[in-house]
C-alpha cells in the first residue's frame, strides 16, 4: 500500500470512529496529528525545499544552452562635415582643390538579429563546493525531518496524557467532593444529635468549601490541556483511551546512563543537524576562497542577423540627393575558451574568507552546545524514567495505605477516638495519594518517550508498544463544557 493510500485509510477509519462516537487512542491522534498539525507540515515543506539544492548546484556543472533573438524596426537621421579633395592634381595646370561638403543622412530599416549559444564550465571551484555543500544541505534536511516527526510524536504524548492525566485529577476531585458533601451533612446531623460541635460543622464545611474550588480548577486544568491536544490535530476529542492497571514494560533498566548518553551523542538528531551544519560551514569557507582562484570556461554562439533598409544622403553643398538600399545581412560562429584570473577585489574576497572562518568557529559552538543538550536531556529523562517507575510503586501502595488509613479514621470516629477533623485529613491524603498515582503513570510514560527522542532512536512502533496498554475508554469533556 502506498503512504497516499495508507494516508487516505487511517482518514476514512478516523472518520468512521467519529461518526461512531468511538474513543480515539494514542497512535490514532498521533497519525491525525501528522496531517493536521501546522507546525509539522510547515517542516514538511521545508524539506521539500531543501531538496531542491542538489539539482540547482548540479545544474551550474552542466552545458549552459541559450538562444535568443530580436526583431527591430530603425529610424535614424545624422549629419555631418568633411573634407574631400576636388581634381586631385588630374586636369593640367589646375591645383588640386579641398573643399567642405555639408552632408545630410537619413536610414529606415527593418532589420533581425538571432543568436544560440554553449557554455560549459571547465574548472570553477566554487561551483565544485557547493555541489558538495548541496548534499549536506539536504541531508540536513531530512534530519530536520525526522527531528520534526520525532517532536511531533513528544508533543502529542505529552498533551495526550496530560489530558489523561487532568481527567483523572478531576474524577478525584470531584469523588472527593461528593464525599465531603456527604460528610458535611453527616457532621450537620450529628450536630442536630448534640453528638459534635458547631467547631466539626464548620470544619467540614470548610473542607466542602475547598473541595468544590478543587473541582473547578480541575475543569479548568483539563479545559486547558484538551486545547492543547486539540491545537495538534484541529479537531477536539470527546473521549480518549487511558491506562489501565498494567504499565508498559520497560527496557531502560537494562542499559547504564552511560549507555544510553553515548548513544544520544551519536544518533541525537538534533547533534547531527549541527554536524551538517559543520559541514556547511566548511564548504562555504571554501566556496569564499574560490575567490583567489581562477575559472576556465568554453564557450561557443552562432548567430546570424538581416537587415532591409533604406538610405537617403542629401549632399547640401553640391545639393545633390541621393537614395538607395542598404541592406545588409551575414552569420557568425564563434568558439572560445575564456580564462579569468582574479588579481584585486577590492578587499571583498578577504572579508568573506573572514565572514566564513566566523561562522565555521559559531557552527563548531553549535555542535558543542548540542551535545551537551543532548546529553543532559537523556541523562535527566533516563533518570526520570528510573525515578518514576519506583515512584509508581510507591505510590501504588500510598494509595491503598492512605484508603486503609481512612476506613480505620472513620471508624475511629464512630467509636470516638478521631474527630472529623481527622475524617477530613484522611480524606484529603486519599485524595493527593490518587491524584499524585495517576500523574506518575502518566509521567512515566511521557519520560520513555522523552528517553527515546533525546537518544535519537523514537519510532511509531515506540508509540503502538504504549498503544497497547490503553485499554480504558474515559471520557475528557468537563461537565457543562460546550464543545466545537
Amino acid at each position: 500500500m502506498t503512504k497516499r493510500a495508507r494516508t487516505f485509510a487511517l482518514l476514512a477509519a478516523l472518520a468512521v470512529c467519529a461518526e461512531t462516537g468511538a474513543a480515539a487512542d494514542l497512535l490514532e491522534v498521533y497519525q491525525l496529528a501528522r496531517t493536521r498539525d501546522p507546525q509539522f507540515l510547515e517542516a514538511g515543506e521545508i524539506r521539500t525545499a531543501a531538496l531542491e539544492a542538489k539539482p540547482q548546484a548540479r545544474a551550474a556543472l552542466l552545458p549552459q544552452l541559450y538562444a535568443g533573438g530580436e526583431v527591430e524596426k530603425r529610424t535614424s537621421n545624422g549629419s555631418g562635415t568633411f573634407l574631400q579633395v576636388v581634381d586631385p592634381g588630374l586636369t593640367p595646370g589646375v591645383d588640386p582643390q579641398i573643399e567642405i561638403f555639408n552632408v545630410a543622412q537619413r536610414i529606415s530599416a527593418d532589420a533581425w538579429r538571432w543568436q544560440v549559444g554553449l557554455s560549459q564550465t571547465v574548472f570553477r571551484w566554487d561551483q565544485w563546493q557547493r555541489l558538495g555543500r548541496a548534499d549536506s544541505v539536504v541531508a540536513r534536511a531530512e534530519v530536520a525531518y525526522r527531528a520534526a516527526q520525532q517532536d511531533l510524536m513528544l508533543r502529542v504524548s505529552q498533551r495526550y496524557f496530560d489530558v489523561l492525566a487532568a481527567t483523572e485529577t478531576l474524577r478525584a476531585s470531584e469523588a472527593t467532593l461528593e464525599s465531603f458533601t456527604q460528610q458535611l451533612a453527616q457532621a450537620e446531623r450529628r450536630f442536630k444529635a448534640g453528638v459534635v460541635t458547631v467547631v466539626d460543622v464548620e470544619e467540614a464545611r470548610s473542607a466542602r468549601d475547598a473541595a468544590a474550588a478543587g473541582v473547578i480548577a480541575a475543569k479548568r486544568a483539563l479545559a486547558l490541556a484538551d486545547e492543547a491536544l486539540t491545537e495538534l490535530t484541529g479537531e477536539p476529542q470527546s473521549e480518549l483511551k487511558r491506562l489501565g492497571d498494567e504499565l508498559p514494560a520497560s527496557d531502560v533498566a537494562q542499559r547504564t546512563e552511560q549507555a544510553w548518553v553515548d548513544q544520544a551523542l551519536e544518533q541525537n538528531l538534533g547533534v547531527v543537524a549541527s554536524r551538517f551544519g559543520v559541514d556547511i560551514a566548511t564548504r562555504d569557507v571554501r566556496i569564499a576562497q574560490s575567490g583567489y582562484m581562477p575559472s576556465l570556461e568554453l564557450y561557443a554562439a552562432t548567430s546570424g542577423m538581416n537587415e532591409n533598409a533604406t538610405e537617403t544622403v542629401t549632399n547640401r553643398t553640391l545639393d545633390l540627393r541621393t537614395k538607395g538600399p542598404a541592406d545588409s545581412d551575414g552569420t557568425e560562429d564563434v568558439v572560445g575558451l575564456r580564462l579569468v584570473v582574479p588579481i584585486f577585489t577590492g578587499g571583498a574576497t578577504s572579508s568573506r574568507v573572514r565572514e566564513q572562518v566566523a561562522l565555521h568557529r559559531a557552527s563548531q559552538q553549535r555542535l558543542d552546545g548540542s551535545l551537551r543538550a543532548a546529553e543532559r536531556s537523556t541523562r535527566d529523562a533516563y533518570l526520570s524514567v528510573v525515578a518514576d517507575l519506583a515512584r509508581v510503586e510507591a505510590l501504588r501502595q500510598s494509595v491503598a495505605s492512605s484508603r486503609s488509613a481512612l476506613r480505620a479514621t472513620e471508624r475511629g470516629m464512630e467509636v470516638g477516638n478521631r474527630t472529623i477533623v481527622d475524617v477530613l485529613d484522611s480524606r484529603r491524603r486519599v485524595f493527593d495519594a490518587e491524584r499524585d498515582y495517576a500523574w506518575v503513570r502518566y509521567n512515566y510514560l511521557i519520560n520513555l518517550v522523552r528517553l527515546r527522542a533525546a537518544a535519537g532512536s523514537l519510532l511509531p512502533a515506540d508509540l503502538d508498544a504504549i498503544n497497547k496498554y490503553l485499554v480504558e475508554v474515559t471520557s475528557v469533556v468537563p461537565s457543562g463544557a460546550p464543545r466545537r
